[in-house]
């Protein structure tokens, strides 16, 4: 078990009426925010209980490990539950692309004033 959930911290999850609570994974080296993605209790459990970056796919409405198909695999280092209990942050050793378009990061498209108007 993760040093970050002694103490029963699983039950301090807030999901949303969806059952799913967004997930962040960031380079355990970099610190980079690689993505974003769902999980539910589940997908959590499994996350914690394997090392394995698992996540609940809305539209395909089933979990996934991180890398199964693509090979980009993302290994646990830390999970963390933020103050509200309702955003994981999950540090993880990651292995090739994050994002499903090949990309480093989901994260490749700034957003600036500009694009306000």
């Amino acid at each position: 078990m993760w040093p970050c959930w002694h103490n029963g911290a699983m039950r301090n999850v807030r999901y949303n009426s969806d059952g799913l609570v967004p997930a962040i994974s960031q380079d355990e080296d970099t610190r980079e925010v690689l993505m974003l993605a769902w999980m539910d209790e589940e997908a959590l459990r499994r996350t914690l209980t394997t090392g394995k970056a698992t996540y609940w796919s809305r539209s395909r409405q089933e979990y996934w490990v991180k890398g199964e198909t693509s090979g980009n695999h993302q290994a646990v280092v830390d999970v963390a539950l933020d103050c509200d209990g309702d955003t994981i942050l999950v540090t993880v050793r990651q292995t090739g692309a994050a994002c499903h378009t090949g990309n480093r990061t989901c994260f490749f498209s700034p957003l600036t004033a500009e694009d306000a108007q």
